[in-house]
């Protein structure tokens, strides 16, 4: 059977919702799901989006089951009405009925909505999404529930915690001349600054954190709710801001530092698949093991056997990534990992700690567990592995870290993860996850300096939940926040979700990423009904080889006209320059490239996955523009 378009660039026969256009005058949205995405006055972004979600205890998205949809079109307004159905993991029902209203100077989203019993969430109603690019820093007017005003600015680094709170509207400048009020009514609403999770933007929603979570739902009681956007203006309006179809321009920008090593997580739980794969280890260069020794999972000695006979066979560097449990004195629980690591044969390279209630987030307002200081397990962690550089810092993500800073002096280098499915899983948002990630290393530089600085394993799929008690299973491989598997890590998409990210962190001048494990799901080795034949390396695998490749050379930055498009890096290496670009969407992306030189290109895209995904092969390529499919991701070696 031959495989569909859709199945070899994203991995799932699943179909995104096809968004449909609603406008009135200069004002436009796009109706997805039922909510409010890319809304523009006069083609500029205004909101990324207004959405009304409904969070399960772990917080999980319950799916919205929606009919009755009706979207009139009148001369002065678009009008869009329809009912929805949330089903909580218990089988709890919230019923909603919805009601957008487009003019051509305001946007009314307005919902009421009502359990059938009882309903337990962590989060019900609307969601307000600020974009980032062309926001963050700049002016904002925020108006308090008691009618009080104040002045502010978007942060500009991330915010840890809620910039502002007891929020009833926020106004900003869109372009000179106009300004935009979001106005929202129905619950006490607080923002939180969604870069911490890589999400490109600031959220505004409803219920403070500092509230207890999940709370219920009383069954048969209404609840209402509504975002009011308003658009003044103050002069002459711009022309509308058209995309243009141009070619995208790369720039190069030589002798920019260093590039870094490349890590592949190791997992105690896929021993006999990572035996087997083993020599993918030293197929893809990778000079750094990530190994995850985690005592409350029952890890112990036979781990650490494991990761010595694969540390054996790849001889990479070994960094064994350590909870630490904190329920008896930090000397003797060390002493004992350290005494396994031992007896094992093990040889550290480093060693990263985190106490064990780390990883879960404290939210604000909530009290944090019981922990020894930091200082303390450090100093703990140096006596029982004297010698072995000490890393530390977060194995969730940039969040916990942001929140809960470690004392970095007595470190070798800091450390933490990423993950862009937290809040939301569908393709646009996933890629618009590099606009946040920019600032997530910008802001770990501005905390810690010129500190050492390692990020990873990072992948599509989550490893951990930090906000729940489990990630979310996803059997039929489809796009589901903070599941456990991601269906596009298996594909194309995979490949340039990849490589964009380690574009977007090359500035950080990052000493080792890790974004793969070598087996199971976060892995490089496909399974059964995937884009590529089962036992073969998966297409990351050939990004994250060329990245370890690059590694090794002086990097070159790759500045590009349309980032939220196509994102690149490269390197010198041996007087040649190798530059790889990865188109983020779609849609098919031209560049033109003006440097000097014989050009050999290859390509991993459809047609390479088609014709079996073997070694990519290198043509030579004379011509300034290059023409990169939909998810493609190409090599260009300049001789």
């Amino acid at each position: 059977m031959t495989p569909s378009r859709a199945f070899l660039l994203l991995g799932t026969e699943e179909q995104e919702p096809v968004p449909q256009r609603l406008e009135a005058g200069r004002l436009s949205a796009e109706l997805v799901g039922g909510n409010l995405r890319m809304i523009r006055f006069s083609g500029r972004e205004v909101l990324r989006a207004i959405s009304f979600l409904v969070r399960d205890r772990d917080w999980g998205t319950c799916a919205a089951e929606i009919t009755d949809l009706t979207i009139e079109e009148e001369e002065a307004a678009t009008i869009v009405r329809y009912d929805a159905r949330f089903q909580a993991p218990d089988g709890a029902v919230l019923d909603c009925r919805s009601t957008s209203e487009i003019f051509p100077d305001a946007l009314i989203f307005d919902a009421r909505f009502t359990p059938d019993r009882d309903f337990e969430t962590a989060r019900a109603g609307f969601a307000i999404l600020h974009p980032i690019v062309g926001v963050a820093g700049q002016a904002v007017t925020v108006e308090h529930g008691d009618g009080s005003v104040e002045r502010s600015v978007f942060p500009d680094l991330i915010e840890p915690w809620q910039p502002f709170k007891d929020i009833a509207a926020l106004t900003h400048e869109v372009m000179p001349g106009v300004e935009a009020e979001c106005r929202m009514a129905g619950d006490v609403f607080e923002m939180e600054d969604q870069r911490n999770w890589t999400d490109g933007s600031y959220k505004t929603y409803v219920r403070p954190l500092a509230l207890p979570w999940p709370y219920v739902l009383k069954a048969g009681e209404t609840i209402h709710q509504a975002v009011r956007l308003s658009i003044r203006q103050a002069g002459a309006i711009l022309p509308d801001v058209a995309r243009t179809q141009s070619p995208i321009e790369i720039l190069l920008r030589r002798n920019q530092g260093t590039m870094p090593a490349i890590g592949i997580g190791l997992r105690p739980d896929e021993v006999t698949d990572e035996l087997l794969d083993a020599r993918l280890i030293r197929d893809i260069s990778a000079r750094h093991l990530i190994c995850h020794f985690d005592p409350d999972a029952g890890h112990g000695a036979a781990a650490l056997r494991h990761f010595r006979q694969m540390a054996d066979t790849s001889v990479a560097a070994v960094t064994l990534e350590c909870f630490v449990l904190c329920r008896r004195p930090l000397d003797e629980e060390l002493g004992e990992i350290a005494r396994m690591v031992r007896d094992s044969g093990l040889r550290l390279a480093s060693l990263a700690i985190s106490p064990s209630v780390d990883r879960q987030s404290t939210p604000p307002g909530s009290i944090w567990p019981d922990c020894p200081p930091l200082e303390d397990v450090y100093a703990a962690a140096q006596r029982a592995f004297p010698g072995v550089p000490l890393g530390g810092g977060m194995f969730s993500y940039f969040t916990e870290l942001n929140r809960k800073r470690v004392p970095a002096d007595r470190l070798a280098y800091v450390t933490h993860c990423t993950n862009p499915i937290v809040h939301a899983a569908d393709d646009l948002s996933v890629m618009q996850s590099f606009e946040a990630l920019r600032d997530v290393t910008r802001s770990v530089r501005a905390i810690y300096g010129d500190k050492p600085y390692r990020i990873g394993p990072s992948t599509i799929a989550m490893r951990q939940n930090p906000y729940g008690s489990q990630t979310k299973d996803n059997p039929s491989g489809k796009r589901i926040a903070m599941a456990n598997r991601d269906p596009r890590h298996n594909a194309l998409f995979g490949a340039a979700w990849t490589l964009a990210y380690a574009a977007t962190v090359a500035d950080a001048a990052l000493e080792v990423l890790t974004l793969s494990t070598l087996a199971g799901p976060f892995g490089l080795v496909a399974g059964a009904g995937e884009p590529v034949k089962e036992g073969s390396p998966r297409p990351l695998f050939h990004v994250l080889r060329w990245l370890a490749e690059l590694s090794s050379g002086r990097r070159v930055a790759v500045d590009t006209s349309a980032p939220d498009r196509v994102l690149g890096l490269g390197a010198d290496l041996g007087g040649a320059a190798t530059v790889l670009l990865a188109n983020l969407s779609s849609e098919l992306q031209t560049v033109t490239l003006a440097a000097p030189g014989t050009r050999r290109l290859s390509l991993l895209d459809e047609s390479w996955l088609r014709e079996g995904a073997k070694e990519p092969e290198a043509c030579l390529h004379e011509e300034t523009a290059i023409t990169l499919p939909a998810y493609a991701v190409a090599r260009i070696d300049i001789l």
